[in-house]
C-alpha cells in the first residue's frame, strides 16, 4: 500500500475507533456492549493463538534459558558459598567451645594468682630469630607488650616475650634449651633452676643437693626482680624423677611440664604483677586418693553341721560334723589310738620285766 494521503486519512480513522471502542468497553464493565464481539473473536482466534504459541514457546523459553543462565548461575554459586560458610560454622562450633573453655580456665589461673593480663591468639609456631621453641602471638606494642614480660595459659608457664613488633610478638617456650627459670618447690620451698630440653621434661637443678624431694611433688616460678621476666607463682611442672644426689652440692630433677607446647591457642601476657607472691595458691588442687575397697568375707555353714539326735532325743555321738568338725574328730581319734597303742606298749614292757625278774629269782631260790 503506498503512503499517499487517504490511508493516512485511514490509519488516523482507524485509530480514533479503536479508541472509541476502548473507552466504552472501560465504561461498560461486565455489561460491556462489545462482549458478544470479544467472545466471538476469542473462539475464532484462540486455536490459532495456541497453536502459535506451541510453535514459539520452545523458542522462547530457550532464549529465555540464555538469557537467566547468568542469574541462575550466580544464584548456585551463592547458595555454594552459603553452605560452605554454614559447614565452617559447624565445623569451628568445636573449636569456639574449646576456645572458651581455654580462656575460662586462663581467667579463673589470673584471679587466683591476681595477674593482669592481656589475652592473645598465637597465629604461628615455629623457629624465629634463631630460636627452635617460639610462637607468635597477634600482640605487639601498640597494645601495650614489651620484651620480658611473662606469658601464661589456662595450664601455667608458657614462656616470655623476647621480639616486640607493631602488631605481633615473638615468644620463648619454656621447653627451648636456651629457656631458663628460677622455681620454687611447693610446701618445703626449696629453690631451683629450670632450663628446656625440647620434648623431654624440664631440666631442673635444686640448689640444696640433701633435699627430701619425691615422685609427684610440684614446682612454680621463684619470680625475678622487678618481675622481669617472670612473676612469681606460676605453676611449672611435675617431678617425675628424681636423680641420686651422690654427695654433690645439687640435685637433678625431671619435671614433666602443666602447659603442652604443641598445642597452644590461647595465651595470656602478664601487664600487671600481682601485689604479693601467690606462692602455692596458683597450683591445681591435688587429686583425692582412691579409698582402698574393703573385702567382706562371708562363710555358709554346710548342712551336715546340724546336730543328729537319737530316738531318745540325746546328741548322736558317731553323728557325722561338718567338714570343719571332720578333723577334730579324726585327731582326736587317732589320738586316743596312740594312747591305747602306748599303754599297750608299756603293759607289754611290764610282763617282760616280771618274766626277767621271775626268772632271776627262781635259780637263787632253788640253790638256797
Amino acid at each position: 500500500m503506498r503512503d499517499t494521503r487517504e490511508s493516512r486519512l485511514l490509519l488516523v480513522l482507524l485509530i480514533a475507533i479503536a479508541f472509541a471502542l476502548i473507552t466504552v468497553d472501560i465504561r461498560g464493565g461486565q455489561d460491556s456492549p462489545v462482549d458478544g464481539a470479544r467472545q466471538a473473536a476469542a473462539t475464532v482466534l484462540g486455536p490459532v493463538e495456541n497453536g502459535v504459541a506451541a510453535a514459539v514457546n520452545p523458542v522462547g523459553n530457550a532464549i529465555g534459558a540464555v538469557r537467566d543462565s547468568g542469574s541462575r548461575h550466580n544464584r548456585i554459586a551463592a547458595l555454594q558459598k552459603e553452605n560452605t560458610e554454614l559447614k565452617q560454622r559447624l565445623g569451628s562450633d568445636d573449636r569456639n567451645r574449646s576456645r572458651v573453655r581455654e580462656l575460662d580456665k586462663m581467667l579463673k589461673q589470673a584471679g587466683a594468682g591476681q595477674y593482669g593480663i592481656k589475652g592473645a591468639q598465637v597465629i604461628a609456631i615455629g623457629a624465629a630469630q634463631g630460636f627452635s621453641w617460639t610462637i607468635t602471638i597477634d600482640m605487639g606494642r601498640d597494645d601495650g607488650i614489651t620484651r620480658d614480660m611473662t606469658v601464661i595459659n589456662g595450664d601455667g608457664l608458657v614462656g616470655r616475650v623476647t621480639t616486640v613488633g607493631p602488631n605481633t610478638s615473638t615468644v620463648l617456650l619454656a621447653n627451648d634449651p636456651g629457656f631458663t627459670v628460677g622455681t620454687r618447690m611447693e610446701g618445703n620451698d626449696e629453690l631451683g633452676f629450670a632450663t628446656g630440653q625440647g620434648d623431654r621434661p624440664l631440666s631442673v637443678q635444686l640448689l640444696n643437693g640433701k633435699a627430701k624431694i619425691k615422685k609427684g611433688d610440684r614446682l612454680v616460678t621463684f619470680g625475678s626482680s622487678k618481675d622481669r621476666p617472670f612473676v612469681p607463682g606460676v605453676p611449672v611442672g611435675e617431678v617425675v624423677r628424681v636423680d641420686p644426689s651422690g654427695g654433690d652440692l645439687t640435685r637433678t630433677l625431671s619435671v614433666r611440664p602443666f602447659v603442652g607446647y604443641t598445642k597452644l591457642d590461647i595465651v595470656g601476657v602478664v601487664v600487671e604483677a600481682p601485689r604479693q607472691d601467690p606462692r602455692d595458691t596458683v597450683l591445681p588442687p591435688k587429686p583425692k586418693p582412691v579409698p582402698t575397697p574393703t573385702v567382706t568375707v562371708t562363710v555358709t555353714p554346710s548342712p551336715d553341721f546340724n546336730t543328729q539326735l537319737t530316738q531318745d532325743g540325746e546328741a548322736d555321738p558317731n553323728a557325722v560334723g561338718d567338714a570343719a568338725g571332720q578333723p577334730d574328730a579324726n585327731a582326736n581319734a587317732n589320738a586316743d589310738a596312740n594312747a591305747n597303742a602306748n599303754a599297750n606298749a608299756n603293759n607289754a614292757d611290764a610282763g617282760a620285766n616280771a618274766n626277767a625278774d621271775a626268772n632271776a629269782n627262781g635259780p637263787a631260790d632253788e640253790q638256797e
